[in-house]
């Protein structure tokens, strides 16, 4: 379900981090397009680069050169605020560890994203939450605490919070690396079912089973892209 239309497009990224003794290299030059409906897998070792590029993907971190476009917009050209309207519009997260506020219910979870959202009022925002519920297959644990669910449930409760905003780009680090097999499974099938719905994800996972699911694999190596497979635009590089 992929309409040809770039979402993302990087160019020549870097990212390095620098301390008073020592420069890490953390992306090395990334050229990168991912389209609306795209459905990519991120593979490598831990420490080559994979959250570092999704954090910048999420804008919740900046490049230290090249160039971003998010949805058509040149990341560097906005400030902070716009920047962080842009992410609340645009990004849904799905993070390892749930990032759930555990004095919230299940509907106050889902609901943060539209907090910080102009324009929406409490009947719309009921609604958007009830269908992202819906979508998850949580309904019925609407009033319940995080303490009070599995770590699946937890789980489908972070994707419903990522889906409430309608947001046109999921980025999910992890997303299965605290559960069991089985919940990690009914995970992935959950996104599956929203890729095929036309949702873009982007997935960082080490496991290579989950990453076959994407219809786009991107490994990476050292800070760089490092192959792909024949429908990935992407490359690494100086």
């Amino acid at each position: 379900m992929n309409d040809s239309t770039p979402l993302i497009e990087l160019k020549k990224l870097r990212r390095v981090y620098t301390t008073e003794v020592i420069e890490t290299h953390a992306l090395g030059g990334i050229d990168l397009v991912i389209r609306r409906g795209d459905y990519v897998s991120v593979e490598g070792p831990s420490g080559c680069g994979k959250s570092t590029l999704l954090t910048i993907l999420g804008l919740l971190d900046e490049a230290t050169s090249g160039e971003y476009l998010l949805a058509g917009v040149r990341v560097a050209e906005i400030d902070a605020e716009e920047r962080a309207r842009l992410r609340n519009r645009e990004i849904g997260f799905v993070f390892q560890s749930y990032n759930l506020i555990p004095e919230m219910s299940v509907t106050e979870n889902v609901g943060l994203p539209l907090r910080y959202r102009k324009g929406t009022n409490t009947r719309e925002r009921g609604r958007a939450i009830a269908r992202a519920l819906e979508r998850v297959g949580m309904t019925q644990r609407a009033e319940h605490r995080p303490t009070e669910l599995s770590g699946g449930q937890q789980q489908r409760v972070a994707v419903a919070r990522a889906l409430v905003g309608n947001p046109s780009l999921i980025l999910a680090d992890e997303p299965t690396g605290n559960l069991d097999k089985a919940s990690g499974d009914q995970l992935m099938d959950l996104l599956d079912e929203l890729h095929a719905d036309g949702t873009t994800l982007v997935i960082v996972t080490h496991n290579p089973g989950y990453a076959a699911r994407a219809t786009r694999r991107i490994r990476m190596l050292d800070g760089y892209l490092t192959n792909s497979d024949s429908t990935v635009s992407a490359l690494g590089g100086d």
